[in-house]
């Protein structure tokens, strides 16, 4: 561990925040390969942190359907970390989840000397409220600018316009998931490559995606598996 005059670096908080859909359209096998997917995800998630002795990863997650709500609203270490199963019903209101969002990385309510939060919104639609509202509402503050900002698009008929936007660079597209195998890929990397990218020095990202418009360098996410269409 890198040493400081009169002692070790202090351990930096990373906010690791899903935003998921859970409206009706999700309903079936998408919802369940996404709750199989996360609770998957999260033993790699602790090694990583585990690696990463400077860093202290905070998970947590928000679901939107008709309306949005914190799934889990206080920050879980991950070595405490536990996915609780969602149901998937109602409409797709992603800019409420885009307000919420925002109200959770205000500078009063997150630590100043902080990592790069980690934002990993999943989707299969097109949002049914004023996304572009809570987007900008979102996009005020620094944290969310900051962020490692990723997209999953859920199924070949997911609205990539607002994901695109979340993202907010045109050199990095919103994944593609068209299959539960694939879907578990994007997960398991976007909670463990990112979160590790998001917690190290540009310098030591291997394969790093270092284009202006990234936030934090990005590691290139796994080839979709080409089995099965939802």
């Amino acid at each position: 561990m890198a040493k400081r005059p009169g002692g070790e670096m202090a351990t930096r908080p990373l906010h690791f925040i899903w935003v998921v859909d859970s409206s009706g359209s999700m309903a079936g096998e998408k919802i369940q390969s996404l709750n199989f997917a996360i609770k998957e995800s999260i033993p790699e998630m602790r090694r990583v942190a585990d690696e990463n002795p400077n860093a202290s990863v905070l998970v947590r997650a928000i679901r939107f359907s008709s309306g949005a709500q914190w799934h889990i609203s206080q920050p879980v270490d991950v070595n405490d970390f536990k996915w609780n199963d969602i149901a998937a019903d109602g409409v797709t209101d992603m800019g409420a989840a885009m307000s919420l969002l925002a109200d959770a990385l205000k500078v009063s309510v997150l630590e100043e000397r902080g990592l790069p939060p980690v934002l990993v919104l999943l989707s299969d639609g097109a949002a049914t409220d004023d996304f572009d509202s809570g987007l900008k509402k979102l996009m005020t503050e620094n944290w969310a600018k900051k962020a490692a900002r990723i997209a999953i698009a859920i199924g070949d008929d997911a609205d990539h316009e607002p994901l695109q936007k979340f993202i907010g660079n045109t050199e990095q597209k919103p994944l593609q998931a068209n299959n539960a195998a694939t879907l578990v890929k994007f997960i398991k990397w976007a909670s463990t490559a990112v979160v590790k990218s998001a917690s190290q020095p540009a310098s030591t990202v291997a394969g790093a995606n270092t284009n202006p418009g990234a936030n934090v360098p990005l590691p290139t996410p796994p080839a979709p598996d080409g089995d099965g269409v939802w």
